[in-house]
């Protein structure tokens, strides 16, 4: 049974930072893909970052860089996404992705929320 379980989320202020971890089961995780994306409410899901198999290069949204960073680790089967200077438009439910050819899993999400 695939499952992608995402942590982490929660209410941070402005400025500051959390961890977002997601964790993999059911399928064989190093050779897939891994993305973090987020949906805001009214708005459509958007791509936040990637981490690829092998070099694991990683990708990030032009609103995110710098600020973001993506990692994964195969023997752990997990992706983490750290999140510094947050802003009240990171405000989203984060989930995270699994991509291998025309194979695409989902988890559940986890809500973020930058306020003051």
């Amino acid at each position: 049974q695939v499952q992608l379980v995402e942590s982490g989320g929660g209410l941070v202020q402005p400025g500051g930072s959390l961890r977002l971890s997601c964790a993999a089961s059911g399928f064989t995780f190093r050779m897939y893909d891994m993305n973090w994306y987020r949906q805001a409410p009214g708005k459509e899901r958007e791509l936040v970052a990637t981490v690829t198999v092998g070099s694991g290069s990683t990708n990030y949204a032009d609103s995110v860089k710098d600020r973001f960073t993506i990692s994964r680790d195969n023997a752990k089967k997990s992706v983490l996404l750290q999140m510094n200077s947050l802003k009240p438009e990171d405000t989203a439910v984060y989930y995270c992705n699994a991509v291998f050819n025309y194979l695409n899993y989902w988890g559940q999400g986890t809500q973020v929320t930058v306020s003051s």
